[in-house]
């Protein structure tokens, strides 16, 4: 068993509720309130900033320049394409792209923040590896419905699943295992800490989500 399944299995219970969630489950079908999308993409969006530092900082932490090239494409999309589906989103769903965060936004800002000061490699991975590899374990189950939904949808699941997203998250998870090893015994136990607890706050934010989260809306332009 790969050091990530292995991971994957002892946060098990958080993990089928966060890639099996009424959420996702709503947005792929196409029957999710645009009030529930609406306050999901301005939660989510606050994650960029805190997500955008983590990865870059964890390229700087990578040991080659072969180990940091994949991360560094990878950042490029963050920065790109999917800021920009954000702000397409936010337009056609007439909502404010500025939010108060949440609890739930910010304990997960606060552990991508924690991973980040760290310092250390295998502790920012534990957490890009959930951030990511959750996203594509639900997302990948609709991959043929996206085309038939709004945009907002479907380019959210088209964003976390298929070939070149299924490289990012394997290339995260092949970091993370070959660290692994040489790694001691307290430190594979903070990875193994770091990963639970990202499982257990993507969880909560799906559940968050699905609850509804407060929608910060547009200024008037009248």
């Amino acid at each position: 068993m790969r050091v990530t399944e292995f991971l994957r299995e002892q946060a098990r219970d958080d993990w089928n509720v966060a890639t099996k969630h009424p959420f996702t489950d709503a947005l792929a079908d196409g029957s999710l309130d645009p009030d529930l999308m609406r306050g999901y993409l301005q939660q989510d969006y606050l994650f960029v900033d805190q997500f955008v530092r983590l990865l870059a900082t964890t390229i700087a932490h990578a040991p080659t320049l072969a180990d940091s090239v994949p991360a560094a494409q990878f950042l490029a999309v963050i920065t790109g394409p999917e800021n920009t589906y954000f702000l397409r989103s936010f337009e056609a769903l007439e909502t404010e792209p500025h939010a108060e965060p949440t609890p739930e936004t910010v304990a997960f800002q606060n552990l991508m923040e924690e991973a980040r000061l760290s310092g250390r490699y295998e502790i920012m991975l534990s957490v890009l590896v959930v951030a990511e590899w959750v996203y594509l374990e639900w997302a990948t189950p609709f991959a043929d419905r996206a085309d038939d939904l709004p945009f907002w949808l479907g380019e959210w699941i088209t964003l976390h699943c298929g070939e070149g997203f299924e490289g990012v998250v394997e290339y995260l998870r092949s970091q993370l295992d070959k660290t692994w090893d040489g790694l001691e015994p307290h430190r594979q136990a903070m990875v193994e800490e770091y990963f639970a607890e990202a499982v257990k706050r993507e969880r909560a934010f799906f559940d968050a989500a699905w609850a509804g989260f407060p929608i910060a809306k547009a200024a008037s332009s009248s």
